[in-house]
């Protein structure tokens, strides 16, 4: 079954459906724009068991939240089509309107008069054998997204960067047991470890081998992780906390000149492959904005939705001025036609 053919044009070709890209597209179909979502239906959020701090749709698992914003974006006139961007380009002149050649990897084209980049990005581990098959379950990296469900329940901290303490003290509002797993991560200042300590948080030196889930209720609900040090003793807790770093594909961005940068935080590098953008997204390429993890990698869905939205009604206005700007020179051209006459 060939694949549904796609329009010459549209107004905005979004690249990524989850809630940024989607949230757009939305934008500007409710103000009757043209917009194509290519999605491969791979949101980054998949392995995690529900949505939260997003008002109104809290537990929402994130694949349903995909399709409620699918049929959102149905029902006022935008498409989605599931697929890759295999490339993209201007295709206009020099002091041409703005237009962008897109190509999907299964071969079909179309032309954009716009890009919203929305794709997202990949969590890269640590090499810790077991940490990836937890991910999103059992192993949380953050407690304003995990913190409410762990309430009460003990959180093994793994260190592997600056952000430990940090981690550590956040975690604690949440659990009444916080490990932090020295691991490879660099020695907790003496005074932050002090703090720590007094706050009841414990510390496990060593290496830690690997990770592995606990079936049933050893743990409280739906198990816990048994963590295997390197020296051969081991602990039980319900959850460990692990730090990603996030590698967002460049390839689309370099083709069109975008600039891109890694985004540190205490010293760490944290996500590699950033969008920059301006306050509504726009880049550094005209007729190119972005929103979400591709601009904003550590953002949750409450926050790439709102910027995804933003990003859609700043080029509704871009598009609103330069038809204004094309009605205004189609109507001179044809005064001067008649003049010459």
């Amino acid at each position: 079954m060939s694949a549904a053919a796609l329009d010459e044009q549209y107004d905005v070709v979004v690249v990524g459906g989850g809630a940024a890209g989607l949230a757009g597209a939305v934008a500007l179909a409710r103000m009757r724009r043209s917009v194509l979502v290519v999605d491969a239906g791979q949101p980054r959020n998949a392995p995690a068991d529900g949505v939260h701090n997003l008002l109104g749709r809290e537990g929402t698992l994130p694949r349903e939240l995909v399709a409620a914003g699918r049929a959102e974006l149905a029902g006022f006139g935008g498409t989605v089509v599931e697929g890759r961007v295999a490339s993209l380009e201007r295709s206009s002149g020099e002091g041409e309107p703005l237009r962008f050649a897109v190509v999907l990897e299964d071969g079909r084209t179309t032309t954009a008069r716009r890009l919203l980049l929305a794709h997202s990005g990949t969590d890269v581990l640590p090499p810790v054998p077991g940490l990836a098959d937890l991910w999103g379950s059992r192993v949380l990296h953050c407690p304003f997204c995990h913190g409410w469900e762990v309430r009460g329940r003990a959180v093994a901290v793994l260190s592997t960067g600056p952000m430990t303490a940090h981690a550590a003290t956040l975690w604690r509002n949440v659990s009444d047991r916080v490990v932090v797993l020295s691991h490879t991560g660099p020695d907790v200042d003496a005074a932050q470890r002090g703090q720590l300590e007094a706050a009841g948080v414990e510390f496990v030196d060593g290496e830690v081998a690997a990770v592995e889930p606990l079936a049933g209720e050893r743990q409280g609900d739906g198990g816990g992780v048994r963590v295997e040090l390197a020296s051969g003793a081991a602990l039980e807790v319900a959850f460990v906390v692990a730090a990603s770093q996030v590698r967002i594909d460049t390839a689309l961005t370099h083709a069109l000149g975008v600039e891109v940068t890694d985004v540190e935080v205490m010293g760490s590098v944290a996500a590699t492959g950033a969008v920059v953008v301006d306050p509504v997204g726009a880049t550094s390429v005209a007729g190119v904005w972005a929103a979400g993890n591709a601009a904003a990698p550590m953002a949750t869905v409450p926050a790439v939705a709102a910027a995804g939205m933003q990003a859609g009604a700043a080029m509704t206005m871009d598009l609103a001025h330069e038809d204004l700007a094309a009605a205004a020179a189609a109507v001179r051209d044809v005064e001067l036609a008649g003049a010459a006459r």
